[in-house]
């Protein structure tokens, strides 16, 4: 571990595959004589890095005394993997149980009281690796991707169609050893991209200033080979499987993963508690329902996981 320039939070790596995770690690301040505390493993969505506002629920919750360990994927953000931003969901989620493994050898917390916390395609990972984890003691999924065709259907005829084509170029190009294919992950209107909804570009846009990144500072292309498979990836169906408290925050104006999935799917968790919220996709990552949904959350992990005492 090397000191990070941020005041609170270490900078670490771990491996996943061949590739090392870039990930930081917050800790709370305890007395000595303190338990280990609970650690909350996070990761942020569709081709989104953890230096997008996810510095800001860290905090917030390293404040009520959680160790959080945050995590970029292969092929993004500060993290190794080549072609860069290639969006594999096979690999993201080999990530998830590579970062759940470190954070349980991490000698400053507990290991036995790992949380997920995963927000919108992370969402989905989080529910499916609680599912495949019977050791994760809670999970958040917070305005979760749970239905590929749901999703789908978000999305105009004439503009999926040009996401397939686009799609089908990069697997050629993939074939020929060639340069992949990218298409946008927030699409302007009349642009090609994995979200294209009218909310999408300006929500975009506001989780970047809420980060203190300009549109030009940020990758916002994928290679576009993904979007034959999202249609068909459902991790809500999972939720049955999932045995630990879970928590799901749900945007009933969400226009990339429909609430109507959302809460058909959290409906069956054995576990599940749902908080409801009347915004869109974009608009709980900073301001006023960023401030409920964090009190919703905390009240969550502090019914199921209690944190040991602060200072």
């Amino acid at each position: 571990m090397t000191a990070d320039p941020v005041p609170g939070r270490r900078e670490l790596h771990f491996c996943s595959g061949t590739d090392r995770c870039h990930a930081w690690l917050y800790l709370p301040t305890t007395p000595p004589e303190a338990e280990p505390p609970p650690v909350i493993v996070m990761a942020h969505g569709l081709g989104a890095v953890k230096a997008l506002q996810l510095a800001a629920f860290a905090e917030r919750f390293q404040a009520a005394g959680y160790a959080c360990l945050v995590f970029d994927y292969r092929h993004f953000g500060d993290s190794e993997g080549q072609p860069r931003e290639l969006l594999s969901i096979r690999r993201q989620r080999d990530d998830w149980h590579a970062a759940i493994a470190f954070a349980r050898s991490i000698p400053e917390v507990d290991g036995d009281r790992v949380i997920l916390w995963g927000t919108s395609f992370a969402g989905g990972h989080a529910i499916v690796t609680a599912a495949e984890d019977t050791r994760v003691v809670a999970a958040i999924a917070q305005c979760p991707f749970v239905d590929g065709l749901a999703s789908a259907r978000q999305i105009s005829l004439r503009a999926l169609a040009r996401l397939g084509v686009a799609a089908i170029k990069d697997q050629v190009a993939r074939a020929l050893g060639r340069p992949p294919v990218r298409v946008k992950v927030a699409a302007r209107p009349g642009q090609v991209g994995l979200m294209d909804a009218a909310d999408v570009h300006d929500g975009f846009l506001t989780l970047l200033a809420a980060s203190g990144f300009t549109e030009e500072e940020v990758h916002n292309e994928v290679p576009a080979r993904v979007a034959l498979e999202i249609p068909l990836q459902f991790p809500g169906r999972r939720t049955r499987q999932v045995r630990c408290p879970i928590l799901f925050c749900v945007c009933d104006h969400d226009s990339v993963a429909p609430a109507e999935a959302t809460l058909r799917d959290a409906a069956r968790a054995p576990r599940g508690e749902i908080t409801r919220y009347p915004v869109g996709h974009f608009d709980i990552y900073a301001g006023e329902y960023f401030e409920h949904v964090l009190a919703d959350q905390l009240s969550f992990l502090d019914s199921h996981v209690p944190n040991p005492t602060t200072t």
